[in-house]
């Protein structure tokens, strides 16, 4: 049987959490911050844990965590 291949593109985006839960970062953070206010820029700092909803499609990209 062939391995498994990871999707190296969500292996970029997305990290496994000790507790098993996938984080991400925001998009939107990186440039053209002057007409960006300062309470969404704040916002784009945090880290963001993937919904309920999508984390079934997550485990299928990384299927070895």
């Amino acid at each position: 049987m062939p391995k498994i291949k990871t999707n190296r593109a969500a292996a970029k985006r997305f990290k496994k959490t000790g507790s098993g839960k996938f984080v991400y970062r925001k998009s939107h953070a990186s440039h053209i911050l002057t007409k960006k206010t300062t309470k969404r820029k704040r916002s784009l700092r945090r880290a963001n844990i993937v919904d309920k909803s999508n984390v079934r499609e997550v485990k299928l990209l990384l299927p070895n965590g």
